[in-house]
């Protein structure tokens, strides 16, 4: 028997059953997208009651505020974005959730914390090279606050920070081994830099041998990086360490850790009356 070939008929059924499909899957993703705004409505107004009525535990308590911050992040709530958009929609003064618990707009209260970074980055500059940890900035950022000013934590540091963008990489959060710091330079950190400070990080000091026992870095590498942060103010060099060769410290890392070290400085500034930074090939 011959087999008759597929008619046009087939085509037509098979264009109609496919439009079929994709007005149901149109119908169904706008049902799911409407359920999910409802959904996301109602918490988000049952959020404002929870903050209206927690209200003064948000403010008093770091920890409280912290949390409740990442709440609203976990549903897509941003208090600066939200603060932003109610500000610039022109909608009457009530502003976002924040604005309403600092009594105040967020975004003055990041801002204004952003300003502090700013200037205790930029004092500390010379001493660190513009990498400071979190912990160093927030405690420094406390000191010059008036007394009775509510308690900043970390996170709302780091939320400061993040206002920065736009300022480009400029001011930046970033990770050398476990522990966060603020780099307010733009330059960036190469792979043997970042290691060479996560290793003056865990053992204190580096010095060329120690890279190169370590981590199996010839003495040209090792210098090289040694050198490249010695230039930029990310170590100081220790000239008169007992033993055979220099010793390189972050300022960072041991001000953090309250050790109290004497160390001959050395940078990038042209102020410097010290000896030449080279170390010696021992």
């Amino acid at each position: 028997m011959s087999r008759k070939g597929v008619g046009l008929a087939a085509f037509d059924r098979s264009r109609l059953t496919s439009a079929q499909f994709a007005s149901h899957g149109s119908s169904l993703r706008s049902t799911n997208a409407q359920a999910l705004e409802t959904q996301l409505a109602v918490f988000r107004s049952l959020l404002q009651s929870f903050a209206q009525t927690h209200a003064k535990e948000i403010r008093s308590n770091p920890s409280f505020r912290a949390q409740f911050a990442r709440m609203c992040a976990a549903i897509g709530v941003d208090p600066l974005a939200s603060s932003s958009s109610s500000s610039s929609s022109g909608s009457s003064g009530s502003g976002s959730i924040w604005a309403q618990l600092l009594g105040r707009s967020v975004n003055d209260f990041y801002f204004e914390l952003a300003v502090r970074v700013v200037e205790v980055c930029g004092a500390t500059r010379a001493e660190n090279g513009g990498l400071i940890g979190v912990r160093e900035l927030r405690e420094r950022v406390m000191r010059g606050r008036l007394e009775g000013a509510p308690e900043i934590t970390e996170d709302d540091v780091l939320r400061a920070v993040a206002t920065l963008k736009p300022l480009g990489s400029s001011y930046s959060v970033i990770k050398v081994g476990n522990r966060p710091y603020v780099r307010s330079v733009p330059k960036e950190l190469n792979t043997d830099q970042s290691a060479v400070l996560e290793a003056a990080q865990i053992l204190g000091y580096v010095s060329a041998s120690m890279l190169m026992v370590n981590l199996r870095w010839a003495r040209a590498r090792a210098h090289t990086a040694l050198e490249d942060l010695l230039a930029a103010g990310m170590l100081w060099v220790d000239k008169q360490a007992q033993g055979p060769e220099w010793e390189y410290w972050s300022p960072g890392f041991f001000m953090m850790n309250d050790v109290d070290v004497e160390v001959e400085v050395e940078g990038s500034s042209g102020n410097n009356d010290s000896a030449a930074a080279a170390a010696p090939d021992c």
